[in-house]
């Protein structure tokens, strides 16, 4: 049952206001930390100034693809609830939630079962588990029913293609938490009438 929704590649201030002061704002708001050969990949500096506002209702989430120390060093102080993972063993997973005392949304790139199944070696240190295509940036999709019938033990949060003009209310029985990106997007740029309507179909769908 979708309950929730993330907004993802967030980069300028106007989109993040927007989104922020929206009557029915996204709970979750992603930043692309560290993958530069994203469109939406934030510099630290930028992303500094970015953070600096009243995050009102909304949670930030740090997107990360096989971080290092050095990029971790860097946001440990910036207003980041959640810390989403891609790439990383679970056992670097979980040093890295004891350390800076994130919740943690371990992010997994499908292509086949065996894929969805890695999840369970990731219960220990997931709060959220999100299922995304392969290629990151590049906005594919995949088969959604196969995580359509596991029990899973944590949110699961959905992302890959996804786009306003899908039924939303046929991923009610995949996932908790839609996660868009490219889908809110019109020539790479984020759309605030796109946004709206995402939005608007989240919140009919939670009523």
């Amino acid at each position: 049952m979708i309950k929730e929704c993330k907004i993802c590649g967030i980069s300028d201030p106007k989109t993040l206001n927007y989104l922020l002061n929206y009557p029915h704002p996204p709970k979750y708001i992603g930043f692309i930390c560290n993958y530069e050969k994203s469109p939406r990949y934030v510099e630290i500096d930028k992303l500094k100034k970015l953070l600096e506002i009243n995050k009102k209702n909304s949670m930030f989430v740090a997107v990360l693809v096989k971080p290092n120390n050095d990029i971790l060093e860097k946001i440990k102080d910036l207003k980041f609830d959640y810390y989403q993972i891609y790439d990383l063993e679970p056992e670097q997973i979980q040093n890295i939630k004891i350390k800076y005392n994130k919740k943690i949304i371990s992010a997994f790139t499908v292509q086949n079962f065996k894929d969805v199944q890695k999840y369970k070696l990731y219960k220990e240190v997931s709060d959220i588990y999100l299922f995304d295509s392969k290629g990151y940036e590049k906005s594919l999709s995949f088969e959604h029913s196969l995580i359509k019938d596991i029990k899973f033990d944590k949110e699961v949060m959905l992302a890959g293609n996804i786009q306003i003009n899908d039924n939303l209310e046929n991923y009610n029985n995949i996932a908790d938490i839609i996660d868009i990106s490219g889908g809110v997007e019109s020539s790479g740029l984020k759309d605030i009438s796109k946004i709206k309507t995402f939005l608007d179909k989240i919140k009919n769908i939670k009523k």
